[in-house]
């Protein structure tokens, strides 16, 4: 059983040593790595086998190969110094070209297809090492999620928030309409002929209005949502092969009118109806305001959008 008071006592510099000889399986390599002394590794290794009660190496002709408990906690070492290596990376300016840093951008699922593209390309070209992952946006835990990092920023509709979560608006979008080619309507929407066609409806919450239903009830209208669903994409393919209406913003309904380009399927209409446009906005907390590497990123979607 490793002694826990000596653990909380151990010299990080020790797991340095440990990483060196668990990769390159010998003494020598792993001074060579370290820059010191075969001297200085060996008396490095004796104090680790102190501190952890345990050989971590034995001896196989020129190799130093791990014992069982070492070969199964190494990994999550060593991968634990590579996180931290890659947060002290990042400590002060931020260096795009050769910076390894991950981004997490909350966003809503359907409008990754025509964010997602644009930001993978931009960062292949100025900061070609980071990465970075496209995680559902959680509305009513917005404010904790960036308060505790769990995502850097939120790329969504206009929210009623506050801070300490501050935001910019980068589109201000209209709404059209997705139909069937050879639709009746295809030369004559109007605001009657939308209101007494059936319609689906796309939403991933269990209840409550869509976005542009809350819109039309601030007018005193309301439409016949026929179908509804949780996928823009399952709404297009039922689009194609029935009479109802779908209506989108105006950005997503040309990433789904270019899905469905070679089929020739989907034409698309305007709104015959006022309705206000739908902000988007991207958020996030003011402790990132002055992060050089999350401020970089800000101005990074401010651009594409």
């Amino acid at each position: 059983m490793t002694d826990v008071t000596k653990v909380q006592q151990l010299d990080l510099n020790l797991l340095k040593v440990f990483e060196s000889i668990y990769q390159e399986q010998n003494m020598s390599r792993a001074a060579d790595v370290l820059h010191i002394t075969p001297s200085a590794v060996s008396h490095a290794l004796k104090r680790l086998r102190e501190y952890l009660s345990d050989p971590l190496f034995q001896r196989s002709n020129n190799r130093m190969l791990p014992t069982p408990a070492c070969q199964r906690m190494a990994p999550q070492i060593i991968d634990n110094l590579t996180r931290l290596r890659q947060m002290l990376q990042h400590w002060g300016e931020f260096q795009p070209h050769s910076s390894q840093h991950h981004f997490r951008l909350g966003i809503h699922y359907a409008l990754e297809p025509s964010i997602l593209p644009k930001i993978a390309k931009r960062l292949a070209e100025l900061a070609p090492n980071t990465t970075f992952a496209s995680v559902k946006v959680d509305r009513e835990n917005l404010t904790r999620e960036l308060g505790a990092g769990h995502i850097d920023m939120a790329f969504d509709v206009a929210l009623p928030i506050k801070p300490p979560v501050l935001h910019t608006k980068l589109i201000d979008g209209k709404f059209c309409v997705l139909m069937r080619k050879g639709h009746l309507l295809e030369n004559n929407l109007t605001q009657q002929t939308y209101f007494t066609a059936k319609h689906i409806g796309v939403s991933n919450r269990p209840s409550g209005a869509a976005a542009e239903d809350i819109l039309f009830q601030q007018q005193g209208l309301s439409r016949q949502i026929s179908i509804r669903c949780q996928n823009y994409y399952a709404a297009k393919a039922m689009l194609i092969e029935s009479d109802f209406l779908l209506t989108v913003p105006y950005m997503l309904g040309k990433e789904l009118l270019a899905d469905s380009a070679q089929s020739n399927t989907l034409i698309e209409a305007p709104m015959p109806v006022q309705l206000t446009n739908i902000e988007t906005h991207l958020y996030w907390h003011k402790n990132t305001e002055h992060d050089a590497a999350l401020s970089w990123f800000r101005q990074i979607l401010g651009a594409l959008i």
